[in-house]
């Protein structure tokens, strides 16, 4: 079997000026880091526009024509910021958030989440990988051209994609003139290795459904009543059960499952990846790629009942659960919603009264379309960053506004690309960027600025 080609090495001149704008923007990094810049808490509104001021800070110091915060009604603050294009040469859009996942327990981090924190070339701390990284590979890429980049740049650094990207949509519509793009460029994903990057071309999509379940009109004596009398919780855990079958596959019927063509992934290094414990066996079928890319998944997010410490000897009278579940692609999202609420519906036991009541929180399954002279140039400019030819990949996770983008500039070409890797555990405990890796994704955009040219 022939082996790969090697990719040809990264002009010299363009790898010294990434070189050289490195230092700066891990310091940057590390400031916007340790700015609890999480919008879906109320409490830190005013740190998340601290973050957009940072952020649009930093981008005028890149020497653009123009930086502006922008703020639909009841939205999070977004930064935008124009390189205006040299004659003849398409405008990119750069596309990162600024915005971050809540902490989790800041006591079960191993370093404070807000106090990036170096350990064996890697940079620890809430934002490190998701997103903030992304906002400054945009702008280490612009440092690198000294703020006259060879293309059209537009800077567009949103401030709510952890909370769903509610109001992008009244954004596009309401700045559609100054945001359009030949070609747009999301930092926002990972690759499956911190030395093999990535092209991501297909996207789960994301629904949620909250079950009430109830039983009684109040509380009752557990030892007075109980037998004949039931009680919500335990119903509600009856009903919870029903969504998987005893392989561990979603039991919800009529959802679309796709296939992958993927390799399948060494189950030790996922499993150590993930933090399974010891004998706790993989749920579903297939190949780990496609039971994480192209088939759905169901999760229990949150429960609210009685803290353990906080219980009584009462049969409780309800009980109610948020369960999300993720879509392959070629899933309608509205129907699959519908399809989870009925299950729900049809599993409560013991004549028990339910009400299913819809999330706002739904996102389309995407499907990318990775040919053309714009994904060619890509591929030619990250494998030679990296040293390794690159991929293309489907991700569990689901980013809504790709859709989003897609509808509303429908010409553009939309690559998803990103600096994480299975080891930065985005939205978990410990989040993690790998420094050298964030390195080679700067020199691969910065080269794919100079092909687009």
């Amino acid at each position: 079997m022939s082996e790969r080609p090697v990719p040809p090495p990264p002009p010299a001149e363009l790898a010294d000026a990434v070189s050289r704008v490195l230092p700066g923007a891990r310091t940057d990094l590390e400031s916007l880091v340790r700015i609890p810049s999480i919008w879906a808490d109320p409490a830190h509104a005013d740190d998340t526009r601290r973050s957009a001021e940072a952020v649009a800070e930093l981008a005028r110091a890149a020497g653009p024509e123009s930086v502006r915060i922008i703020q639909a009604d009841g939205g999070a603050p977004a930064v935008v910021a124009h390189w205006p294009a040299p004659e003849g040469m398409p405008t990119v859009m750069l596309y990162a958030h600024h915005d971050v996942q809540p902490t989790g327990g800041d006591d079960q981090w191993t370093s404070h989440p807000f106090e990036p924190t170096e350990r064996d070339g890697r940079l620890y701390g809430r934002g490190a990988a998701d997103d903030k990284a992304g906002v400054m590979t945009h702008l280490a890429v612009l440092r690198a051209y000294d703020g006259r980049p060879p293309v059209g740049v537009t800077l567009f650094i949103e401030g709510e994609e952890e909370s769903g990207s509610p109001t992008l949509t009244a954004l596009l519509a309401e700045h559609h003139g100054s945001l359009a793009a030949d070609v747009i460029v999301i930092a926002d994903a990972a690759n499956p290795a911190v030395d093999v990057p990535a092209l991501t071309t297909s996207l789960r999509g994301l629904v949620d459904v909250v079950v009430d379940v109830a039983m009684l009109e109040r509380p009752v004596h557990s030892g007075v009543y109980g037998g004949p009398v039931g009680d919500a919780l335990t119903a509600l855990c009856h009903t919870l059960a029903s969504l998987h079958d005893d392989k561990g596959e979603v039991a919800v019927p009529g959802l679309v499952v796709a296939a992958s063509d993927a390799p399948d992934q060494d189950e030790a290094t996922f499993r150590s990846d993930v933090g399974l414990l010891d004998g706790v066996e993989l749920l579903g079928s297939g190949t780990i790629p496609e039971r994480v890319t192209h088939k759905p998944a169901v999760a229990v997010l949150g429960i609210d009942a009685p803290r353990v410490a906080e219980s009584s000897n009462v049969l409780l009278p309800r009980a109610r659960a948020m369960v999300s579940m993720r879509l392959a692609p070629g899933q309608d999202a509205a129907e699959a919603q519908r399809a989870l609420a009925d299950h729900l519906e049809k599993h409560v036991p013991w004549g028990a009264q339910v009400t299913t009541t819809p999330g706002t929180g739904v996102a389309e399954p995407y499907t990318l379309e990775a040919t053309g002279p714009v994904y060619d140039a890509a591929r030619r400019a990250f494998s030679s960053a990296y040293g390794n030819s690159s991929v293309e990949t489907g991700i569990g996770g689901s980013i809504p506004f790709i859709a989003e983008f897609a509808r509303t500039f429908p010409g553009a070409a939309v690559l998803v690309t990103g600096v994480g890797d299975p080891a930065s555990r985005w939205h978990g405990i410990d989040e993690s960027l790998h420094l050298e890796m964030f390195s080679r994704g700067v020199l691969a955009e910065a080269l794919l600025l100079q092909r687009l040219a």
